[in-house]
């Protein structure tokens, strides 16, 4: 089974990096997972978040967020929607799915037909 983040929402903020001190660098990036087999594909609801800063290309743990930036943070988390959980069955699914349906009609009518 494969997991992955995928981008959902990058915000640009203005405050300075603590690392650089630029003040037009700092990107919060959100993400959430999607989990991927042979059969299906499935959005979860878990949600990760990270800060980088483009001039200096560093991630900013929260240990080092200012009291600004983790303002910034909560207004932005609560601002967030993120995708909704789904799970989509992929072709392969629907081809086990169907193999069996016709099983199972195969064998109840064989079945049917023996008890006449």
């Amino acid at each position: 089974m494969a997991e992955k983040l995928i981008e959902v929402k990058e915000v640009a903020l203005k405050n300075n990096c603590p690392e650089c001190f630029s003040t037009n660098g700092l990107r919060l990036n959100f993400k959430q997972k999607i989990k991927e087999t042979k059969f299906y594909k499935s959005i979860t609801s878990e949600i990760s978040h990270e800060i980088t800063c483009k001039t200096c290309k560093s991630v900013i743990y929260p240990e080092q967020w200012t009291d600004d930036i983790d303002r910034v943070f909560e207004y932005q988390k609560k601002a967030f929607t993120p995708k909704n959980s789904s799970t989509y069955l992929k072709k392969t699914s629907w081809i086990v799915i169907a193999t069996i349906v016709v099983l199972v009609a195969l064998i109840l009518l064989l079945l049917f037909y023996l008890n006449l």
